[in-house]
C-alpha cells in the first residue's frame, strides 16, 4: 500500500520563473497588462468582425475562431501563473493540473490545424478567385473549423490520459510555469522514452502535417502571384496573405522548436521562455498583426470609429 500511495499525488508545485519576490511582483504587473491587452484586443477584433458586414467572409470566420482560441489558450495558463507570482506556495491540485494540460494542449493543436485551414482559404482566394465563393461556402468553412477543434481535442485527450497514468512516486515539483506536457512527463519515476516518442510522432502529425499543407498552399500562391502581370495586382495579392504568413511564422516556429525533438531540444529555462512567448505574446500580437497589416480591418476600424465620433 505504501508504494501505491507514493504513485499518485494530490497536488503539484510549479517552480515558475523566479523565486525572488521583487522579480515576481514585476512579472505579475507585466504579464497582467499583457493578458488584459490580449483579451481586449481579441474581443474587439471579434466584435468588429461581427459588426461590419464587409468582414462576413470565410477569412474572417476563421480569424474569429483564431481569436477565440488565442484568448482561451492564454486563459488556460496566465491566470494561474499570475496567482502563483503572488503566492508563497505555488501549488496546483492534481485535477487542475490535468485540466490545464488538456486545455492548453488542445487549444494549441486547434490553432495549428486552424492556420492550415486559413492557408487553404488564402490559396483559393488567390489561385481560384472566380470560384472562391462557390468553393469556400459556409458549410465547408464550418466543417473545416469543426475539424480543427475535434482533431486538437482528441490529440490532447490522448496525451493527457497517457501522461497522468505515469507513476510520479514522490516527485511533485514541476519545473515550469504551467503543467506543460514534457515537464509533467519528467516527473515520472519510470522510463518515459515511449511517451516521448509518442509526443514526437503526434507533434509531427499535428504540427508538421498542417505546416506542410501551409507550405504547399503558399508555394501555389507565390507561383500564381508571380504570373500576375501588373505590379499593383501582385502587391494586392501579397497583402492578402501577409498577415497570415506572419502569424504562421510565430505560431509554428515556436511550437516546432519545442516539441519535435524532446531529447535534443532547448533547456528547461528556454522552454519556459518559449512557452511564455507562445502563451502570452503570440495571442497578444495576432489581433495587432491582422489590424495593422490588413486594409479591410483598418477600414472597418475607421468606419466604426467614424460612426462613433459622429
Amino acid at each position: 500500500m505504501g508504494s501505491q500511495n507514493q504513485t499518485w499525488t494530490t497536488e503539484f508545485i510549479l517552480l515558475g520563473l523566479s523565486r525572488d519576490w521583487s522579480t515576481q511582483v514585476s512579472l505579475f504587473v507585466l504579464f497582467l497588462v499583457m493578458y488584459l491587452v490580449t483579451v481586449l484586443g481579441n474581443f474587439l477584433l471579434v466584435l468588429l468582425i461581427r459588426l461590419d458586414s464587409r468582414l462576413h467572409t470565410p477569412m474572417y470566420f476563421f480569424l474569429t475562431n483564431l481569436s477565440l482560441v488565442d484568448v482561451s489558450y492564454a486563459s488556460s495558463i496566465v491566470p494561474q501563473m499570475l496567482v502563483h507570482f503572488l503566492a508563497e506556495h505555488k501549488i496546483i491540485p492534481y485535477l487542475s493540473c490535468a485540466a490545464q494540460l488538456f486545455f492548453s494542449l488542445a487549444l494549441g493543436g486547434i490553432e495549428f490545424v486552424l492556420l492550415a485551414m486559413m492557408a487553404y482559404d488564402r490559396y483559393v482566394a488567390v489561385c481560384e478567385p472566380l470560384r472562391y465563393s462557390v468553393i469556400m461556402h459556409g458549410g465547408l468553412c464550418t466543417r473545416l473549423a469543426i475539424t480543427s477543434w475535434i482533431s486538437g481535442s482528441i490529440n490532447s485527450l490522448m496525451h493527457t490520459s497517457m501522461t497522468f497514468q505515469l507513476p510520479t512516486c514522490t516527485n511533485k515539483f514541476i519545473d515550469h510555469i504551467s503543467c506543460e506536457i514534457l515537464a509533467v512527463v519528467r516527473l515520472a519515476c519510470v522510463d518515459t522514452s515511449s511517451n516521448e516518442v509518442i509526443i514526437m510522432v503526434s507533434s509531427i502529425v499535428l504540427l508538421m502535417t498542417p505546416f506542410c499543407l501551409v507550405l504547399l498552399s503558399y508555394i501555389q500562391i507565390i507561383s500564381t502571384i508571380l504570373k500576375i502581370q501588373s505590379s499593383k495586382g501582385r502587391k494586392k495579392a501579397f497583402h492578402t496573405c501577409a498577415s497570415h504568413i506572419t502569424v504562421v511564422a510565430l505560431c509554428y516556429g515556436m511550437a516546432i522548436f519545442i516539441y519535435i525533438q524532446p531529447h535534443s531540444g532547448p533547456s528547461v529555462f528556454q522552454e519556459k521562455l518559449i512557452s511564455l512567448f507562445y502563451a502570452i505574446l503570440t495571442p497578444m500580437l495576432n489581433p495587432m498583426i491582422y489590424s495593422l497589416r490588413n486594409k479591410e480591418v483598418k477600414g472597418a476600424w475607421q468606419k466604426l470609429l467614424g460612426h462613433s465620433l459622429d
